[in-house]
């Protein structure tokens, strides 16, 4: 673990304190901030890494990565994917695909325990798991952390003993493995409440809840409008040779230009398929049959299809070290 964080960073916690997305009104504002937090995450720390779920914020962050890694010609941090035993196959595939594609290192975050009593007790999603039967770090997390006072959890990412061993607890052990010092990921300020007051640059340092690091978010000033915008005009044509320089958004699953098929883009095949928001594959479900990209972005709700999004749950988990 860090044990001289944070004396050798220089950035500003209060940077986006107060703002929101309508302080950066033009999508080429929002891509010059995302620039500017990334160039300083890359620079200020020695050890970053990138969350990566596969969906599209943490590909945009990544995206903004690999690109000012390469203008400022500085080194492209590991990314984490924090496999929670849940998630739909395709999420593996497009890792597994755009990882090899852009020649990543991936780390993949796991709470192996209780990955290893799932599959040796042939247990599904929602099947009681024994407290007792865990690790002494994974019931010191239960009843010291959460005060968890049940005999069992479910094994099921939503809820808030399951959130947090599958997830927390996988990112927290593999910051501290790596030495991870930022931790550069795609939270936006309109997508939770409880993410409404972050900064680009906001500190974790206290050693009894994580391992002490930053959080560096590049898209806070985006909205899920402009997600996509910068998709389908910038990412997209910048790292798909075929598509058009100018950008093309797709009108239908299967509308892409110059017979290009979706394992072509770095898009997951979820937003095609009516996904807004990728959480487990149990709790999920598509928002529409369009597009993500095309659904009523003004007048829905972005992550309505997800079991999880509680904003008291999601406080109590991100005070614990969540995204």
């Amino acid at each position: 673990m860090t044990t001289n964080f944070p004396d050798y960073v220089d950035v500003d916690y209060e940077d986006g304190d107060g703002e929101d997305p309508a302080d950066y009104p033009h999508i080429n504002d929002k891509i010059e901030q995302a620039i500017e937090v990334t160039r300083q995450g890359l620079e200020e720390y020695e050890n970053p890494a990138v969350m990566w779920t596969g969906g599209k914020d943490s590909t945009l962050v990544l995206y903004f990565v690999k690109e000012v890694a390469e203008q400022y010609d500085l080194e492209v941090p590991p990314a984490i994917f924090i496999d929670h035993y849940q998630h739909f196959d395709a999420i593996h595939d497009f890792v597994d695909r755009w990882a090899d594609e852009w020649d990543l290192e991936v780390i993949y975050a796991r709470n192996e325990d209780i990955g290893e009593y799932v599959e040796e007790n042939d247990l599904e999603p929602g099947d009681d798991v024994p407290v007792s039967d865990l690790s002494e770090h994974n019931q010191h997390h239960v009843e010291n952390i959460l005060e968890y006072d049940e005999e069992t959890f479910p094994f099921l990412l939503d809820t808030y003993a399951g959130n947090h061993l599958l997830k927390t607890v996988a990112l927290n052990d593999a910051l501290e493995e790596y030495d991870v010092d930022g931790v550069i990921s795609g939270v936006r300020w309109d997508e939770q409440e409880a993410r409404a007051d972050e900064t680009f640059f906001s500190p974790r340092h206290d050693p009894d809840i994580y391992p002490p690091h930053d959080r560096v978010q590049p898209i806070l000033q985006f909205d899920e409008a402009a997600v996509w915008e910068a998709f389908w005009n910038f990412v997209v044509p910048d790292t798909v040779a075929e598509f058009p320089d100018d950008g093309y958004v797709p009108q239908s699953d299967d509308d892409l230009p110059n017979d290009l098929e979706q394992d072509d883009i770095p898009v997951s095949p979820k937003y095609f398929a009516g996904f807004r928001s990728l959480g487990s594959e149990i709790s999920t479900e598509k928002s529409d049959e369009d597009p993500a990209w095309l659904q009523d972005l003004e007048e829905t709700t972005e992550r309505a299809g997800r079991a999880q999004d509680k904003e008291d749950l999601m406080e109590r988990l991100r005070d614990l070290g969540y995204m």
